[in-house]
């Protein structure tokens, strides 16, 4: 019997690029994907020259430094990347476990503002099955985090679900929920194309302070009193939504493994999104969650069974 199974760990078949500009900084930015071994994790790789490695960090909630504008994860000065959370939400969307993001400065291609184009560039060079079960994280009990009127949650669930709801005062976004069952088909189809969204007048505001200095029509939903100036329009109703819960899926990725549990989030963002990970692995939440491994398979069909994972967390190292 083959490796061909689902619950095997995953990475890139091959290497692929993509480039566009930092929707902050407004410079070109390069990133290529490249396949890596079972247990690496992701992995962002700071590469100024072709040449030269400056620093490594893993996608990991303990490595987040900031969170008001975009997710970023190590130091931008250093080793880090921002705007990571478009990328992540298609590499979790699609099963990948395992990759070495390479990045040619501190922040992430925006390109149009969603996940399509790393969808695109995953699906171009496909998934390698390999030769170790993956490790799940599933949700033993109930953890929730409040901020005024906005909250989030994280609940047992037998499989990976969102349900997000939104809440904005303008009637044009008004009160929007999106529900589903994280797979692949539906990140394809439901979320990879929701485009990130602002006011102008805050857009304005960032200009001002140098950042959204990339921000254009060609990669965000702008929105001017109560309406859009895209001259396309939205690409669902509730395409803002559908925006959010993508950022969800790349927030809560990185947790580190995959989740076994229902996320519920009431006008959240990246901040809460970061919290309920905050919270599941503080002291509050150290039962709150366990690590199971799948069963691996071995040719000629026999099925080696792992079990519990020991409760460390991080990457498979061994």
């Amino acid at each position: 019997m083959t490796n061909n199974r689902p619950d095997l760990q995953t990475t890139l078949a091959e290497q692929v690029a993509l480039t566009g500009i930092g929707v902050h900084s407004g410079k070109p930015a390069t990133v290529t994907l490249q396949p890596a071994d079972a247990g690496t994790g992701i992995v962002f790789q700071r590469c100024e020259r072709s040449d030269d490695t400056v620093g490594e960090v893993p996608a990991r909630w303990d490595r987040v430094t900031a969170t008001a504008l975009c997710t970023v994860i190590g130091d931008p000065a250093s080793d880090g990347v921002s705007t990571v959370e478009h990328l992540m939400a298609a590499l979790y969307g699609l099963g990948v476990d395992n990759a070495i993001v390479e990045i040619d400065g501190p922040e992430m291609p925006i390109m149009d503002g969603s996940s399509l184009a790393f969808v695109e560039a995953i699906d171009q060079v496909g998934l390698k099955r390999l030769d170790r079960g993956r490790r799940y994280l599933k949700i033993r009990k109930s953890v929730r985090v409040d901020n005024g009127s906005a909250w989030c949650e994280l609940h047992p669930y037998n499989g990976c679900r969102f349900e997000v709801t939104i809440d904005f005062d303008t009637p044009l976004i008004g009160r929007q929920r999106f529900a589903a069952d994280l797979t692949p088909e539906v990140f394809r189809r439901d979320l990879a194309r929701a485009r990130t969204f602002g006011y102008v007048k805050d857009v304005e505001r960032l200009w001002t302070m140098g950042f959204a200095l990339g921000s254009s029509l060609e990669n965000s939903v702008a929105i001017a009193e109560d309406r859009v100036l895209n001259p396309e329009g939205t690409r669902w109703p509730d395409e803002f939504v559908r925006h959010k819960a993508l950022d969800a899926v790349g927030d809560l990725s990185l947790a580190g493994l995959p989740i076994l549990g229902l996320y519920r989030s009431y006008k959240g963002g990246h901040k809460m999104n970061h919290a309920i990970l905050e919270e599941l692995f503080s002291g509050a939440g150290k039962d709150a969650y366990e690590i199971v491994e799948a069963p691996v398979w071995r040719e000629g069909g026999q099925i080696e069974r792992s079990g519990l994972a020991a409760a460390v967390y991080g990457p498979d190292v061994s």
